[in-house]
């Protein structure tokens, strides 16, 4: 806990740092256009992907089902955007890193790795359980499957 207070208490400052440096070699106004350059391209990256994307991963997480691939890569793109919308160098930087097709990959086989494997079928089983014990008179969920054909006015 103490490491992530030390990180977002000296990254306002590196950032500033890499900011002078950067701006007395290359100029002010270079500087400058770069991080409205940068802060264009990360909305146009959060509005790409779209934050509903963010909101369904931690949605299908919170039910205990793993993200797949697809909403992985959209809640990295939406980081990175973020991260392009921050000004500074250093920001931008880790930003293409999530946006990159390479390190997006990558970043996606690292985030799996660290997922727990969920069973869908074994947390209906466990509701299910759950619900039967707690009552009284014992009765069992009945599923009924069935097709059905919708039939509009086309």
């Amino acid at each position: 806990m103490q490491g992530f207070l030390w990180f977002f208490l000296l990254l306002p400052l590196l950032e500033l740092y890499v900011l002078i440096k950067v701006g007395s070699e290359i100029g002010a106004l270079s500087v400058v256009l770069w991080i409205i350059f940068s802060a264009i391209a990360g909305i146009f990256c959060i509005r790409m992907a779209g934050v509903a994307t963010a909101f369904s991963v931690r949605e299908r997480m919170a039910r205990g089902e793993v993200p797949d691939d697809a909403m992985l890569t959209g809640l990295l793109w939406v980081i990175g955007g973020v991260l392009l919308f921050i000004p500074g160098f250093i920001s931008d930087a880790a930003g293409v890193l999530c946006i990159l097709p390479v390190t997006r990959y990558w970043l996606i086989r690292r985030m799996r790795r660290g997922m727990p494997q969920a069973d869908i079928r074994a947390g209906y089983g466990e509701y299910r359980q759950s619900r039967t014990q707690g009552s009284h008179d014992e009765r069992e969920v009945h599923i009924i499957e069935g097709e059905y054909e919708r039939k509009d006015k086309d």
